[in-house]
């Protein structure tokens, strides 16, 4: 598995825990953000990873869209050991 090059950023608080059920259910980056556009998203590559590096903020849209695909409520997306 790949490691992440930098560290996570403050920008938001869900995206580790999105990256991580991500990575569990199996999809790659890129395929998830093209599942993300065909549900009406205009997101790219690059602005997804900066939302999972948690370097910015994720909209109400993304969150709900993320975890329809995820099948797993919001609150799991902010659901956290640290907090």
């Amino acid at each position: 598995m790949k490691t992440r090059k930098q560290a996570y950023g403050d920008a938001n608080v869900v995206g580790r825990n999105i990256e991580s059920l991500r990575k569990a259910a199996g999809i790659k980056q890129k395929d998830f953000v093209a599942k993300m556009q065909t549900m009406g998203l205009d997101i790219n590559p690059t602005s997804y990873s900066k939302l999972e590096g948690q370097v910015r903020h994720a909209t109400d849209r993304e969150l709900y869209v993320i975890a329809r695909l995820l099948s797993v409520s919001i609150d799991t997306l902010f659901s956290s050991d640290d907090m």
